[in-house]
Order: C-alpha cells, then structure tokens, then sequence
C-alpha cells in the first residue's frame, strides 16, 4: 500500500507546507497550521455513471421516516420527536456530568425495542463498560460493544456488524493511520468526523458522537465540527447537583434551545417530567428576596425561582455576584433601579442565585430579577403566589414578551394566583384564565403591585 503523503495548511490564508511550523510565514498567525491528507490530482477523475443530475425542488419526492424513539422522552423531545436516521449528533458536556451514562441508557432502550447498537469506546475497556452496564442495568443481546480507536478497524466493524445505530464515546479519542498527528488533534478530529460522517449518510445509520470540551465551555477540536453534524446537544449542570439540562444548540430537525431534564440518581438518570414543580420545591414563603419567573426553553415552559441577596459592603467598591445569570445583565438592572427608583445601591453588596442549577438567558426573566433585589433591599417579600414576566428597557418601561398564554397557563396549573406581565401583552390573552393577570407599563407600577410602592 503506497505511503499517503500529508501537508499542512494554514486555516488563516490557506499557505501550504511540507511540515509544521508554529507560525504561519504567510499571514504570521501562530498555531494555525493543521495537517491535512494530500490528494493525488493526476489518478482523480469522475465516474459518469455516478454523477447525478440537478433535479427541481418539484420533482424531488420524500417520504416520511418514522423516528427510533430512545426510551426517553425528555430526550425524544429535545431531538424533535425521536432519531432520525442517517443523523449525526453530538453531544458535549464536562467530564463526569453523565453523557456515557446517558447514551448507555439509550442503547439499553434500544436494544430492548430489537435495534441492534454498536457502543465504541475510546476510554474504557470493555470490562469497565460491563461495570458500568450492571449499576444502570443494561442487558441485552442486540448492544454490542468495542474499545477500539482505530477508523479503519471500526469501519471493517460496522460492515460486519450492518449495525441500527452507533455510538461514538468519544470522537477526540479516535484516530486515521494515514495522519501522523495525534488523537485529538485537530485534524484528526474532523477527519474521523468526516468518516463517521459518511458511514451516517451512505448507510442511513444514526451516530451519536461524544465531544469532549474545553475548559471555556465550547467542544473542543475545530469550530467545524459543529457546522458538519445534523445535531448539538449540550449536557449542563453542576457536577454537586443531583439536576442535569440536555439542550439542543443546533437541531436539523427539530427547534433549536429545547431542553430536557434529568435528575443523577444511583441507578441513572431519570426523567423529570414536570421541572417547573421541582425547581421550586422547598421554596421558602414570605421571605424578602425571593422572585419567581417563567422562563421559556425552547418551546416548553419553566417556573424558576430567583433569590437576591443585598447588604451593606465593607469596602470602598460593592460586589457583585450572579450564578445562572448573565454578570453584565444584572449590573444593567441594577443601575435602572438607582437611576429610574432612586435605589441608592452603590453602597451594597449584591448576590442573585437561580435556584436549581439552571442558566437564564431572556430577557423576559428581567422583572424577576430586578423585583428579587427591590425586595432585598427594602426587606419586604413577596406574595408567594405571585409569578413575574417581562423584560425591562433602559428607560425602566415594562416590553412586551412572547408566548405569554404559555407561561401563564404553566403558573395557573402550579397553583399561582396572580401573575404580573407586560401591559402590551394583555391583548393576547385570548383564554378565560383562572387567575389574575396585571398588566403593568413601567418599573414603577411593577413595584407597587409587588411591594406596595
């Protein structure tokens, strides 16, 4: 077998070396050299017998597949229905946060339904899989499974195999002979890719690949990597609670930012078909601080409660402190009370918690924030059984949100008595609601409904 020959090409310019070099002499961009397989131009030519003609939007006829159901709903849901075939999703998270856990659960599912999977690992060995199998009990003669790194041996596996489904644990880990970079190198991420690709497209089998990320949150290897897969799914959560969100970031076939929730228990992740309940069980009533919103993931509806913590600094510069909402959004809405109320705030100290582990990041979440540090401040709480919605502007006036039947029916149903939203949404209410719904205009009137003035 002749010796395939290698370049490496910048990623800035696209100048081309015979070896690697720290920077790029072309554009002086440094590590931006990646190795790349040459192709042999003087053997390419085309075959006329597979080219296939440019057809119309009209004469391309498409049936309806049905989905592969994973045995989870919470994760059917967020991959728009179930699996689709011939798709390639990939799933990050931080180490330890339950992605193996998670796709073992899955293959068990699917293997039970009489799907045969494919299970390669790059990380553990087929006995330390079987350990893990036994804590989830998994079984089952349909789920196969490798500890192999090498693409030109799995490839030979799944043409034996003729696998339903496969899954990749993880991508970083696998290697091609032909490059002489190391696994996890950048080429030899999107060149496995690529691979795993092809095998997804040419024999309609989905894969599911597993990426690892960087410390700053992104899955590492290239940007690439997520524009070539059909899906992106990311697992968040605090590795010390027991709480973890699935969301899609990216979904072909599906609605983008949809979430699923699962709570880590001994045996495995379990679905949590209700979150709005749980994210506010144990929530303290008639205390200062304390707000709840309705945040909107994807297209599904969730009661969160937002704790403030206000007192008087020690030091010459107050701190400011927020966990599950953006640091710069809360020091906006703190200098809208000082500016627009009069909260002389630049003396105190400030903490906002989201309660439960999840992150918030619409804007319609505003009203929450800014009632939770209004109460603090002035030790007044807040009627338990009332749920704020709305984004504020700069000016302090209350904008309209979207979808706002939606998040008032999900407080009705959790027993919420009164609900304060945006007064330009009021008009959209079309359903007789067994609650009562205020419509409020600014800052001002948000106030004084939540804290008498």
């Amino acid at each position: 077998m002749p010796k395939i020959k290698t370049k490496f090409i910048c990623q800035e310019c696209g100048y081309e070396s015979p070896k690697w070099m720290g920077k790029c002499p072309e554009c002086g961009v440094w590590n931006s050299l990646v190795e790349e397989i040459e192709q042999n131009n003087d053997k390419a030519y085309i075959a006329t017998t597979n080219i296939i003609m440019p057809l119309t939007v009209d004469e391309i006829e498409i049936t309806e597949e049905e989905r592969l159901k994973t045995g989870l709903d919470e994760l059917d849901r967020v991959l728009g229905g179930g699996i689709v075939r011939g798709s390639l999703i990939l799933v990050g998270g931080d180490p330890g946060i339950g992605k193996s856990t998670l796709l073992l659960q899955v293959s068990k599912n699917l293997s039970l339904n009489g799907y045969k999977v494919f299970y390669i690992s790059g990380e553990e060995s087929e006995k330390q899989i079987k350990i893990r199998a036994q804590r989830l009990k998994v079984k089952g003669s349909n789920l196969y499974i490798v500890s192999e790194t090498n693409l030109d041996i799995l490839e030979k596996h799944i043409q034996n195999l003729k696998p339903d489904i496969i899954i990749v644990d993880s991508i970083q880990t696998m290697f091609k002979m032909e490059l002489q970079s190391a696994p996890g190198s950048v080429s030899q991420v999107r060149e496995s890719t690529l691979t795993f690709m092809r095998i997804a497209k040419g024999l309609s089998i989905p894969i599911f690949i597993v990426g690892h990320v960087t410390k700053e949150g992104a899955i590492a290897g290239p940007r690439v990597l997520e524009h070539m897969v059909d899906t992106v799914l990311y697992f968040e959560g605090e590795r010390h609670h027991t709480y973890r969100v699935i969301r899609a970031v990216k979904n072909r076939f599906g609605s983008t930012n949809e979430i699923g929730i699962f709570e880590m228990k001994g045996d495995g992740l379990k679905e949590v078909l209700n979150p709005s309940e749980v994210m506010l069980s144990g929530r303290p009533e008639d205390v200062p601080g304390s707000a709840v919103v309705c945040s909107l993931e994807g297209t599904r509806p969730v009661l969160v409660e937002i704790q403030a913590l206000t007192s008087a600094t020690a030091f010459g510069m107050p701190r400011r402190m927020a966990t599950g909402i953006d640091y710069n959004r809360v020091v906006l809405l703190m200098a809208v009370l000082e500016k627009r109320v009069g909260m002389q705030l630049q003396t105190f100290d400030a903490y906002i918690n989201v309660v439960g582990g999840l992150k918030l990041d619409e804007p319609a979440c505003d009203l929450g924030i800014v009632c939770a540090i209004a109460s603090s401040f002035r030790n007044i709480p807040i009627d338990s059984k009332t749920v704020v919605i709305g984004e504020l502007g700069l000016t302090g006036e209350v904008r309209g949100v979207n979808f706002i039947e939606k998040r008032i029916l999900e407080a009705q149903k959790l027993g919420f008595e009164r609900c304060i939203i945006p007064y330009e949404n009021i008009k959209a209410i079309e359903d007789k609601l067994d609650i009562n719904v205020i419509g409020v205009k600014n800052i001002y009137e948000v106030l004084e409904e939540v804290l008498g003035g």
